[in-house]
């Protein structure tokens, strides 16, 4: 089993990154494969809208994040997370996201009709983590929900959508117990989750 982690920060080592990392540890402990994977390292331009991918589900431009399609067509789970920017996700987790739009189809009628290939092909399963430096929940904005909401559209089951307040400077998570407990618990609910799926699966094949 193989478990990625997108870390939308501009800084390694900081609150994001160990948050992501956390949930990676939980999933390694369950036995999972591990990777983790910071956006800033690679060259992701926006999407522009030119649906060149209509036909294919394969997107048409150029850059890295042409490295990133096959990571995250051959792992089990994601795991994604964001600081809160103005209250919403960094630029490079949006522009990630917005590269996602390769893996959704609609009706060529009615745009209304709509599937992600991943809940075509079989549905997969992510952890969204959401990190803001304010202890208030209106100060994440829409951090948490653009994540979730954009994962759910291309056909992923969000297991865990965490929430991680009252953190900025750069080692502060590290210091809060109960929050870092929390992560790694998500990171073995992953896994959980994919193995119970896989459970039902032998069992009802062997029944064919």
């Amino acid at each position: 089993m193989k478990i990625i982690g997108l870390i939308g920060s501009y800084r390694k080592n900081g609150n994001t990154d160990t948050a992501v990392r956390k949930v990676l540890e939980g999933a390694m402990d369950q036995g999972a494969e591990v990777e983790a994977i910071y956006l800033k390292d690679y060259e992701i331009k926006d999407c522009n809208g030119c649906e060149g991918c209509k036909k294919t589900f394969e997107c048409v431009i150029q850059d890295d994040m042409q490295k990133l399609y096959p990571k995250i067509m051959e792992a089990d789970g994601v795991v994604i997370g964001s600081p809160t920017y103005f209250y919403n996700v960094t630029g490079i987790i949006k522009n990630t996201m917005d590269r996602f739009y390769c893996y959704e189809t609609f009706d060529e009628e009615d745009r209304s009709v709509w599937m992600g290939i991943h809940e075509a092909m079989g549905t997969k399963y992510a952890t969204v983590v959401a990190v803001c430096e304010q202890e208030d929940p209106e100060d994440l904005g829409y951090t948490a929900v653009t994540m979730t909401k954009t994962m759910q559209a291309i056909g992923y089951r969000v297991v865990d959508e965490l929430k991680i307040y009252n953190v900025y400077n750069k080692n502060e998570l590290l210091l809060d117990t109960d929050q870092l407990i929390k992560l790694e618990k998500a990171g073995k609910k992953l896994v959980k989750t994919i193995l119970l799926k896989d459970k039902i699966l032998n069992i009802m094949n062997s029944k064919m």
